[in-house]
């Protein structure tokens, strides 16, 4: 059986609470099995859980089923890259330790079927996510993650879920609008990505709306979308990337967002 990569992003374990974030985590551990038979490479890029921080002992609890999966999935063969989303960026080693993931903090280039990628997480990139470009500062700077860290993990972890209960993640269906192929910033960043140096695809998580944008002839962006809504995804089988849909929920959004998509 010949051997495909997956990406996949904006899980948001976590958001809005335990109950609903359980029914995704099997919805995403089914699909994680019926991939697993033609998977070599997984790419999670980011904010697979809505808030994750790491204490020298102790991590967030719950979700073991996804992190079972990943273990037996890394043990069998099949290499899983996580990229620090903005959600989840206090990632440090416990994922490797234990998992034999590779932790990715920014973007990351490889190559692979003779086509050039392009990877990050999307957060803080091109003309339209100023507000993420300043909080990602703020956020990964080392004093600021020394003070999260001498508060007791009850506490530390009690203001994540307050913070979770109000991601954008919850309401994504009345904020995530298409802005037309000309004003999707991450793909304004693409283009100014590609007057440097050629892609074949750039992949993105971060902005909740799986898109496929065509940048020129040979150069492709798509969005990998979040798991609340679309259950999207996007897989390379060695010669094409398309971006598929594990059991969408909203078909109506979905089309909607197709044929808004189709008219530009």
């Amino acid at each position: 059986m010949a051997k495909k990569i997956y990406f996949a992003s904006d899980f948001h374990l976590g958001s809005p609470n335990h109950k609903e974030s359980r029914i995704r985590e099997d919805r995403i551990v089914r699909w994680l099995n019926n991939i697993e038979p033609d998977c070599s490479e997984l790419f999670l890029m980011g904010d697979i859980f809505d808030f994750w921080f790491e204490y020298k002992t102790v991590v967030p609890k719950g979700f073991i089923r996804l992190q079972g999966k990943l273990a037996h999935m890394s043990d069998s063969g099949i290499k899983i890259y996580f990229f620090k989303g903005n959600h989840d960026m206090w990632v440090e080693d416990y994922f490797t330790l234990e998992m034999g993931i590779t932790i990715i903090s920014d973007e990351m280039e490889m190559e692979r079927g003779g086509k050039k990628f392009y990877l990050h997480h999307g957060d803080g990139l091109g003309p339209g996510d100023s507000n993420y470009r300043m909080l990602r500062k703020i956020f990964r700077n080392p004093v600021c993650r020394w003070l999260f860290s001498i508060l007791p993990p009850r506490i530390g972890l009690g203001i994540a879920t307050g913070w979770s209960s109000q991601s954008r993640i919850v309401n994504t269906r009345v904020e995530e609008v298409y802005l037309g192929v000309e004003n999707e910033w991450l793909a304004v960043h693409s283009r100014e990505v590609l007057q440097k140096k050629h892609y074949d695809y750039f992949i993105y998580g971060h902005r909740h709306l799986p898109l496929n944008i065509k940048l020129k002839d040979n150069s492709l962006y798509i969005n990998i979308g979040e798991w609340f809504t679309f259950n999207s995804y996007a897989v390379f089988d060695g010669e094409e990337l398309r971006l598929e849909f594990f059991e969408p929920i909203d078909q109506q959004h979905l089309v909607e967002l197709h044929e808004k998509a189709n008219k530009n």
